[in-house]
């Protein structure tokens, strides 16, 4: 297919090539500097050059072209038809001056200039606009069956927590990013808050959005779309989303339950965190570092790296230092992971005396079992000292 293609461009330009030569348009043409050129085989060369810088410019044009969708090249050739008929009404007019008051040379510019701008402003916001054309209106005579665009909507919270640049950059994240204008405005108020931190918060989302910009895997277009009607942020994202056929990118649990209720989908950037969050299994061993007191009576509550609450029963007199638990069960909620378990040495004490027993989820081994007890004590020592 590849090589059939690449036969008709080589065929085609080969043709303007061979028009130009025997037509010789510049034959007695003294523009250009071609008045000094008096040899008629010259020119005709010339000419025939002339075909082939033509014929390699419609190729160019052509590749452009057939990455378009359907409904971006019948938008753009609407917006120039458009453009184009304006520009010729607005030429009559001026063509219809008394050339006292406009000259004929004049009228011959401005109309030439004008054709031109309408019909590269129409053929433009038209490309630009086409995406929004529905053309199953039409009785599906021109419907894009094969393409189906991949739509994502950026949320207020998604842009200011940043990771969404992260996941980005790892290319995990395709399609087109849609950032509304509404919420390019939330963010400017928040940028402008008069409180430090929410100032920060939205300082923090505009750089996020410079850094999404900047990178060229991405294909980000911000969008004008409102809903006047509408007055919540939330709302209208789920309008658009509804519009476009759209997914949402949040982190607002709120907006979350309400997107799919109304049937448009969400891509939770905290469920993909705490999807990727390492698997602990109940029984395993754990180091962590009694931070606070928990809700229950004598509990402790433990933080991970990546920021997992880890609950211990019968931690509270070990806040502020260092324990060795056992995990007795892991609880996974929309929110987050959460982690519970027990003080090492009371997961041994239920344990019994038979520790060959122990399975897979238990600690790797006995000696590991001793050197973790011998360390805490050593551990607890240190610290009293």
């Amino acid at each position: 297919m590849k090589i059939d293609i690449l036969i008709l461009r080589i065929a085609f330009v080969g043709m303007l090539v061979l028009l130009g030569y025997l037509l010789n348009p510049f034959e007695r043409t003294q523009r250009f500097g071609l008045a000094s050129i008096g040899n008629e085989d010259t020119r005709h060369w010339l000419s025939a050059g002339l075909g082939a810088v033509v014929g390699v410019l419609v190729i160019i044009f052509e590749m452009r072209v057939r990455r378009a969708s359907l409904k971006t090249l019948i938008g753009a050739a609407v917006g120039s038809i458009l453009g184009i008929v304006g520009a010729f009404l607005i030429g009559v007019l001026i063509s219809i001056q008394k050339e006292a008051a406009v000259s004929a040379e004049m009228q011959t510019f401005l109309t030439i200039s004008l054709m031109f701008f309408m019909g590269y402003v129409g053929l433009m916001v038209g490309a630009a606009k086409g995406d929004y054309l529905d053309l199953s209106a039409l009785g599906g005579i021109f419907s894009d069956k094969n393409l189906k665009r991949d739509y994502k909507v950026l949320d207020t919270s998604v842009i200011i927590d940043g990771r969404i640049a992260d996941v980005a950059e790892t290319g995990f994240l395709g399609g087109t990013l849609i950032i509304p204008h509404f919420i390019l405005a939330e963010l400017q108020q928040v940028a402008d808050s008069p409180d430090s931190s929410k100032r920060q918060r939205g300082r923090r989302g505009l750089d996020m959005l410079q850094r999404l910009r900047n990178n060229s895997k991405l294909d980000i277009q911000i969008v004008e779309t409102d809903f006047p009607t509408v007055k919540e942020v939330d709302l209208k994202l789920i309008e658009l989303g509804l519009q476009l056929d759209a997914v949402i990118i949040t982190n607002d649990f709120n907006l979350n339950k309400v997107s799919q209720l109304r049937g448009v989908a969400v891509l939770n950037i905290n469920e993909l965190a705490n999807a990727l969050k390492p698997v602990v299994l109940p029984g395993e061993a754990m180091r962590v570092f009694i931070l606070k007191e928990g809700k229950e009576y004598n509990q402790g509550v433990a933080y991970l790296d990546d920021g997992t609450m880890v609950v211990v029963d019968n931690a509270r007199r070990l806040i502020g230092k260092t324990a060795d638990i056992a995990v007795t069960s892991v609880l996974q909620t929309t929110a987050g992971k959460m982690i519970f378990g027990r003080l090492w040495e009371e997961h041994d004490e239920q344990q019994g005396t038979s520790e060959t027993t122990f399975n897979i989820h238990d600690s790797r081994s006995l000696g590991f079992r001793k050197a973790t007890r011998e360390l805490r004590q050593t551990t607890i020592i240190e610290e009293i000292e």
